[in-house]
């Protein structure tokens, strides 16, 4: 492998992976962006609801178009990390990241229903299910039983975050 693939991929600057400095910068960036910015609004207002943030001014199909895409650069960022981390490209490699990304989310405290997440939750809700899936590995316990946990734990961060929902009066009113 070229150097700059392994250096990428494997190197360390002061004993921690490269791709957590990568993961640092974006989250610094986006953070920012997110909460400081019109364009974070906006994200915000659509995710809680589209069509009122349509009757409020907001381009909506363009925004998402924005998300959409940013969301492709960096799916393929992540994809180019995992390929020079591992040394090789298997297109089937991030069949099960979709679970543990929704999973992330939810732990962190993103609502399903949209309109509320938040970003260092998420990281939160990484850092379990990397703990979960590293105590799994280390366990020998089946790699398909930690999918089905794993949806379980989906399961419960869904339930305790529509009942908090509930319970803080964030229920979405019922159409006439």
């Amino acid at each position: 492998l070229p150097p700059v693939v392994t250096g990428i991929g494997r190197g360390t600057f002061l004993g921690i992976p490269i791709s957590v400095y990568v993961m640092l910068i974006l989250l610094a960036v986006f953070w920012s962006i997110l909460s400081k910015t019109r364009f974070g609004r906006h994200v915000y207002a659509i995710g809680g609801n589209a069509e009122c943030a349509r009757l409020s001014g907001v381009n909506v199909s363009r925004t998402k178009v924005v998300i959409y895409t940013m969301n492709a650069i960096f799916g393929a960022v992540a994809g180019i990390l995992v390929s020079f981390r591992l040394g090789s490209a298997q297109p089937d490699l991030g069949a099960t990241y979709g679970l543990d990304a929704i999973t992330a989310c939810c732990l962190g405290g993103t609502a399903m229903g949209g309109g509320k997440g938040y970003m260092f939750g998420t990281i939160l809700g990484c850092l379990f299910l990397t703990s979960l899936s590293t105590g799994f590995n280390l366990m020998n316990v089946n790699a398909y039983l930690q999918q089905i946990i794993k949806g379980c734990v989906l399961i419960v961060a869904i339930a305790l975050n529509a009942r908090d929902s509930i319970r803080f009066g964030h229920k979405k009113p019922r159409a006439a």
